[in-house]
This record gives structure tokens, sequence and C-alpha cells, in this order.
């Protein structure tokens, strides 16, 4: 899984978005990934979406092999949020508090993702630069949180980044039509992950630099 390159010359994204729960019967987040590959990346990057069922367990086991599956160059998670109001790109996730039921009345043993873990784990890509693209490029206004819920959300974003946090990022969408359309959305989050891409690669520019090869 692990790549010399952060950028190569054909990365593959991998975005996920969650199915139902609660007053949720379509999950925004999912409508909205699932329009992704109508609107594509760019030619020379492989796109995958995964749907994701909120549930504790299978997020433990399953995003593991995602990762090693796809070997992906960035993975992006999105969620719903019924606060929400505006695309919300979270920074940073928390490895406890996990008290609400999923869909299958499961909660984490100790209420926590990882044993052991540091109470949080920040995303080495930075949000406020990906929340000035989006706000510059199109109608949807993005806004930058440290909190991303304490439940799947969280859960989910905290176990991508325990795998590793140059490469993983979290982003929440209000519920549908609450402004925005999942059409809406999806150019948003479209924008947003060629930002994070292109930050990848600036990153990846400035190590070349520090450390020439001989």
């Amino acid at each position: 899984m692990e790549s010399t390159d952060l950028v190569p010359i054909n990365p593959t994204v991998l975005v996920t978005g969650f199915g139902p729960f609660s007053v949720h019967e379509r999950n925004a987040s999912w409508e909205v990934v699932q329009r992704l590959p109508l609107l594509g990346l760019g030619r020379n990057v492989n796109l995958v979406v995964e749907h994701i069922p909120v549930e504790y367990g299978y997020v433990r086991t399953e995003v593991k092999n995602l990762w090693n599956k796809y070997n992906p160059t960035l993975v992006v998670h999105c969620g719903v949020s019924g606060m929400a109001e505006e695309l919300t790109l979270e920074q940073l996730a928390h490895n406890n508090g996990y008290k609400s039921l999923d869909n299958k009345g499961s909660v984490p043993d100790d209420s926590c993702c990882i044993r052991s873990g540091p109470d949080t784990l920040q995303s080495n890509i930075e949000m406020n630069k990906v929340c000035s693209a989006v706000n510059g490029s199109c109608d949807v206004k993005a806004i930058v949180s440290h909190n991303a819920g304490r439940y799947l959300c969280d859960f989910i974003y905290y176990t991508s980044l325990n795998i590793d946090p140059r490469r993983t990022a979290f982003v929440h969408v209000p519920p549908l039509d609450k402004p925005y359309s999942a059409d809406q959305m999806a150019k948003a989050v479209r924008l947003a992950i060629l930002a994070m891409l292109d930050q990848l690669d600036e990153d990846e520019r400035v190590v070349k630099d520090d450390f020439p090869e001989s």
C-alpha cells in the first residue's frame, strides 16, 4: 500500500458515501458521491466510489480492506450532517465518545475507534486552502470544521487517518435541497477533491526539492 510518490501519474481517488440511517432515508452523501463518476476528475484520475453501511463493525473491518484493494492516492469520505447548511470540510477526527447506536443497534467497545490511539488525528491536507478553492469557484459555500460529530462520520474518518493522514479527508454535506441539490453539491465536492490533489502534488514537489535524487 505504501508508495514513494504521493501523486502518481495515474492516481486513484477513493470516495465513499453512507447509506440510509435514522431520518435520512436517502443519504445525501451517497446521492452526491454517486454523481461524481458522471463529472469525472480528469482523464488521468481513476475515480472509485463505494457505498458504506452505517455500521461501526463494517467500517472497522472493510475500510482497511478498501485501502489495500485500491492503494489510493487520496481517500475522501463523505457523510451527511443534519445541522449543516454548507459543505463542511473536516480537519480532524476523534477516537473516543462513540455512544450513539448504529443501524445494527451497536456501539464500539469502550466507545472508541482505536484502542490506545491518540484522542484526535488530523489530516495533513490543509482544509482552509481547500475551502478557499471551493468558495472561489462555485455557488456552494464551504466552511472548515474541527468536530465531525462522534458518529459514523467521525469514526470512519479516524479509521482512515490512522492508516494515512497524508491522504485522507472528510466532507460533510447538508441534507438534500437544504439548501443545495445533489448536483450542486457533487460539483462542489469535485472541486474540493481537485484542490486536495493539487495540494498533494504541491507537497510532493516540496519534498523532492528538499531531498533531490542523487
